[in-house]
């Protein structure tokens, strides 16, 4: 009881400083990113400071393509918003028209109008874009934090691996958090950009406006464990359905699902669970929790804020490493199951 007191009041306190938790650990998160970018120029015998260069050029080129991407996005929905509002309403009239000849009440129509306000189901998109806009809006702060977290992080890796044997097993860990979270990053970039560009070309056969923005919608989602692709599916799907024909929008769904469920919910978690160590419904429960405590931010940093947690709590404690098994999908003792 101590224990889950102790977890909750932790989760509290995140919750209340997570304007400054979230950026932080977002600038810690890409830091590990392009670390790999600095022992480049070290291998082929170019001074240390070519690596920190090229690190701070690309942790920058990565921010600025998110806040080109957020802003031109959530303009766009904002737009869409006000082109369709027209269509949706005399879509919602035939709608409660038909509804009324089954013998629906006033009242629930009401409710039906209600429900499907425009407004509310483009909400959700609203929401996770402007979560994570609201942090990267903070440019200057931004900066300046990923400057100081970029250029120590070379001097962090060396005096790790130079820590005393008192605190190995914590140097081991955060060592494990570092490559888990590339591969975890690597892969949802992979399938990601897969994942969109097949939306695209599916949305541009179907004629449906704005297939390229919603092809980057698509990539940001998947960064979204399990359920991301359901916030890319509603606005191509409302389009569809107000420039063309019920039809033309089930035919989005059919499609969405075809290639977003068997890439991000049935191959890409397997992926996750045997490259990371974490299982599908691990993945999903961490969606929950850290959506909650840190917003947007906390859903797109979901698996890797689940993989510091536990190489702070599992790896770094030899008596604990028997929970690695029960937290990944992978089977104990196959190939690529944590041992």
């Amino acid at each position: 009881m101590v224990g889950v007191a102790a977890v909750l009041v932790t989760a509290l306190g995140l919750r209340a400083f997570a304007s400054v938790v979230a950026p932080v650990f977002l600038a810690v998160v890409l830091s590990v990113t392009v670390q790999p970018l600095r022992r480049l120029p070290a291998r082929r015998g170019l001074p240390t400071w070519v690596g920190a260069v090229l690190s701070l050029l690309a942790v920058y080129a990565i921010v600025v393509g998110l806040i080109v991407v957020l802003v031109i996005s959530g303009a766009q929905l904002a737009a869409l918003l006000e082109d369709y509002a027209p269509q949706f309403e005399a879509f919602l009239a035939r709608v409660g028209e038909t509804l009324s000849a089954a013998g629906v009440s006033a009242g629930q129509l009401d409710a039906v109008s209600a429900a499907l306000d425009p407004g509310k189901l483009i909400g959700v998109v609203a929401g996770l874009l402007g979560g994570l806009a609201g942090i990267l809006s903070s440019v200057a702060f931004l900066v300046l934090l990923l400057f100081f977290t970029v250029t120590d992080a070379g001097a962090f890796a060396a005096n790790l691996a130079r820590i005393s044997p008192a605190g190995r097993r914590l140097a081991d860990a955060l060592v494990l958090f570092a490559r888990g979270s590339r591969q975890y990053l690597a892969v949802a970039t992979v399938f990601g950009a897969g994942v969109a560009l097949c939306d695209v070309i599916a949305l541009t056969v179907l004629d449906i406006r704005y297939a390229w923005l919603w092809g980057l919608l698509a990539f940001i989602t998947n960064y979204i464990p399990n359920v991301g692709f359901l916030v890319g599916l509603l606005p191509p799907t409302l389009v569809a359905l107000l420039d063309h024909d019920p039809g033309t929008a089930l035919a989005v769904v059919i499609i969405y699902c075809a290639l977003n469920i068997v890439l991000q919910s049935v191959v890409q978690p397997r992926v996750v669970g045997s490259t990371v160590g974490l299982s599908g419904t691990l993945s999903f429960l961490s969606l929950l929790v850290w959506s909650t405590i840190l917003g947007g931010v906390g859903a797109l940093l979901a698996i890797p804020a689940t993989l510091f947690v536990k190489a702070v709590f599992v790896d770094v404690d030899p008596d604990r490493r028997w929970l690695t098994p029960l937290l990944s999908s992978a089977p104990s003792g196959a190939e690529g199951a944590p041992r």
